[in-house]
């Protein structure tokens, strides 16, 4: 019988969603990527980016819209309601995502939040179509830049980005990826999966030892598990994962099986770990969907994303915004992908 594992509530529901209208709507403090080109480039948060100014930093922002659009979407009855279609409205209107899309085009900004931020803007506008339509039609400037944007940055990129920060390749080719089926965008699919073929096809005995770094919010092995099992047919995906980690069954690596211990939750480097046990929570409960029926590792998979979700769901704390700005929409991904 599969493991019983946390499914997200609506009281729980209600509260992400006030935090996130509080987070999307907070201009400062604000971590401040930007590139100035000139004199006129000095300008406050709000006017270079009118829709995308809160939560401390934008991609942080971006996925803080995405968790308000999942929460209307799953939860019809969410007192917020009202409130997040406002912010919706008001944030991404037509004006304000072609100021978006002008900021990423400008020269010397191509990569502006490549590719975390880019993965997290193509999350909200599939998220967005069907439940807010007109907010989805409004974004599409700026999908395009960042559609242009991937199919560039994949083609060029010899190398990925394994480390689990944000410049991770394998989340990012798994978010693109997952966009580009929903919209049935051919060439990016092929793109995304025959760079994920190559980069990732004939890993082996990945060393386990080496995780967690200090500062990860993604468990590098795990997202790249979690994208080739995306791309691979069942069958092919569970002897690929047997070569990836060949002692799963005996419980090693037990790096990756244990939660990682935080011992500053509120040290905006070391509580990245908090987002990292929640994004191994998501992807060991992925993991066990992907195998075969009847697969041993499956019960393996699913105790691990349990340790992880009783060891993270705690350490949310709605006060901190050092952790508010943030790991809210990294819950609900967990919770509800």
């Amino acid at each position: 019988m599969p493991l019983a594992l946390p499914a997200l509530t609506p009281a729980q529901a209600s509260a992400f969603a006030q935090l996130g209208l509080a987070n999307v709507r907070r201009e400062y403090p604000h971590l401040q990527q930007h590139m100035l080109n000139g004199p006129e480039d000095i300008m406050e948060v709000r006017a270079l980016h009118p829709a995308f100014y809160g939560s401390y930093d934008w991609h942080s922002c971006v996925h803080q819209h995405w968790m308000l659009v999942r929460l209307l979407r799953l939860f019809p009855g969410l007192p917020e309601k009202e409130a997040v279609h406002a912010v919706l409205r008001g944030h991404l209107s037509a004006e304000n995502i072609a100021a978006e899309a002008a900021y990423l085009a400008a020269p010397g900004r191509g990569a502006f939040q490549r590719p975390y931020g880019w993965s997290w803007l193509l999350k909200l506008e599939q998220e967005l179509r069907g439940h807010a339509a007109e907010s989805a039609a409004n974004l599409q400037p700026l999908v395009r830049v960042i559609r242009a944007g991937f199919d560039a940055y994949l083609r060029a990129l010899t190398y990925p980005v394994r480390h689990g920060v944000h410049t991770n390749t394998a989340f990012a080719t798994g978010f693109a990826l997952n966009w580009a089926r929903s919209v049935d965008d051919q060439p990016l699919k092929l793109l995304c999966t025959s760079r994920a073929a190559a980069w990732f096809g004939r890993d082996h005995d990945y060393p386990g030892h080496l995780e967690p770094g200090g500062e990860d919010f993604f468990s590098p092995a795990l997202v790249e598990a979690g994208l080739m099992g995306r791309i691979l047919p069942q069958m092919a995906f569970a002897q690929w994962f047997a070569r990836f980690l060949p002692r799963l069954g005996q419980g090693q690596p037990a790096s990756l099986l244990q939660p990682a211990a935080v011992s500053d939750p509120g040290d905006p480097k070391i509580g990245h770990l908090i987002g990292l046990n929640l994004n191994r929570a998501w992807v060991w409960r992925r993991l066990a969907g992907l195998l075969p029926e009847g697969d041993p590792l499956i019960p393996v998979c699913e105790a691990a994303a349990a340790r992880h979700y009783e060891a993270a769901l705690p350490m949310l704390d709605a006060h901190d915004f050092t952790r508010a700005h943030w790991l809210a929409s990294f819950a609900v991904y967990a919770l509800t992908e």
